[in-house]
């Protein structure tokens, strides 16, 4: 394996950054796009940013698959994919300083990727659409919302996956206990509308209940009350924080100054503090390492929503192979 645990050169990192290619991370996940522009600002760098929407699974996928002529800088993944990026070997040996404060099991043992910020499996609702609207995952297996409900894959995304986990723990289970959360999702399964759930169909009510992270919830919502249509955020009582990560692409061997620069710029004081503004945890703020002003809390919905909301008890024992068997074998085929 390549020694790539060096910290970065910034006037390398400069050369090398005209074109920033990125997977799952476009401008307006948590924020991603002002944590570019200030990351820019900060070492006086100019690039075109270029971002093409996948799945955690299909990124580890195509990052390997294009290793003979590598694109992609970096992804945004969930974190329960880490490890599989890992086992793939499709990330460098690399670590930022600032992941000395992360616990194990919210960075790679080795390097290559990092927990980044926290959100927690909820849902939003076209409210002109839904007169009755759910409030817990238990709701949304009634009669009423069938066919209304954004459908969600557990074995391809880091956002179902983490929301299977959150119907687990709702349903009495835990990351050792998936069966009570498979049962939970059985009922729900059938409820899932055949058309894509995104901003366009939340907005038409084509799928007006659709499964995101909270912050995107808030983020959804509020696009579609610009455009006169009502919708409310549901954290659905119990729930689960559930960090998002950030991987580097091992094969941008050119490029891999660039891309460790910005793995440390977004565990940066300031890095944090843009996700935050967003609505997002950032994951120094959620383990006691960071302290955040109240004006970067004010797109956060009041804590007392999230009082039912748990913490994993032990993410290495979450896999996200083993999520994604289970709903393939228990849930789909059961």
């Amino acid at each position: 394996m390549e020694d790539w645990t060096k910290e970065p050169d910034p006037a390398r990192a400069k050369a090398q950054l005209t074109e920033f290619i990125t997977y799952g991370m476009p401008d307006d996940w948590a924020n991603y796009g002002e944590v570019r522009q200030k990351f820019a600002k900060r070492y006086g760098l100019e690039f075109q940013h270029q971002d093409t929407d996948m799945s955690s699974l299909e990124e580890i996928t195509k990052f390997d698959a294009e290793k003979n002529n590598p694109k992609a800088l970096m992804a945004d993944i969930g974190m329960l994919y880490g490890p599989l990026a890992e086992k793939r070997g499709v990330v460098p040996n690399y670590l930022p300083p600032k992941a000395s404060v992360l616990p194990a099991g919210f960075k790679a043992a080795n390097g290559g990727w990092i927990a980044t910020f926290v959100g927690v499996p909820a849902f939003v609702v076209n409210t002109d659409v839904v007169k009755n609207v759910p409030q817990t995952w238990a709701d949304l297996a009634k009669p009423e919302y069938q066919g209304k409900v954004g459908a969600i894959d557990p074995v391809k995304s880091g956002t179902a996956a983490t929301s299977f986990l959150s119907w687990v723990y709702a349903s009495g289970g835990d990351e050792t206990n998936l069966a009570p959360g498979v049962e939970l999702a059985k009922k729900i399964l059938p409820q899932f509308a055949t058309t894509e759930g995104n901003a366009q169909t939340l907005e038409k009510g084509e799928v007006p209940i659709q499964i995101k992270y909270d912050y995107n919830c808030n983020a959804a919502a509020a696009k579609v009350k610009e455009k006169g249509v009502n919708a409310e955020v549901i954290i659905p009582g119990v729930s689960i924080y559930a960090p998002s990560a950030l991987m580097i692409n091992k094969y941008q061997t050119e490029r891999m100054d660039a891309a460790k620069l910005f793995m440390d710029y977004v565990l940066s004081d300031e890095g944090q503090e843009v996700f935050a503004k967003f609505g997002a945890r950032p994951i120094r703020y959620v383990v006691g390492d960071l302290k955040l002003p109240d004006s970067a809390k004010a797109n956060w919905l009041p804590d007392a929503k999230y009082a039912q909301v748990k913490q994993v008890k032990d993410w290495s024992k979450v896999d996200s192979e083993t999520i994604g068997n289970t709903w393939k074998e228990q849930v789909v085929g059961g």
